[in-house]
């Protein structure tokens, strides 16, 4: 649970950032979270195979969501 839900209570964090650094901090934080969600899910799969689907879904997301941040982020840096 708490692997699906940080990242959003981190993105949640970045309405409140004070300046771009603390703002672009905030969403490297995001970038962190999404990728070790996706960690997260393979030990799952690995340890329940039987919910290799659903993990595929949710790994998937959180590629997806690892790549806007990333995305994000890097704007961000010039």
């Amino acid at each position: 649970m708490k692997a699906g839900t940080s990242v959003g209570a981190n993105y949640c964090e970045t309405d409140d950032a004070v300046s771009k650094a603390d703002f672009r901090n905030k969403i490297g934080t995001c970038k962190k979270e999404s990728r070790e969600s996706k960690h997260f899910i393979r030990m799952i799969v690995v340890a329940v195979p039987e919910l290799k689907i659903e993990g595929r879904i949710l790994w998937t997301e959180a590629k997806e969501l690892n790549l806007i941040f990333n995305s994000i982020f890097k704007k961000l840096k010039d």
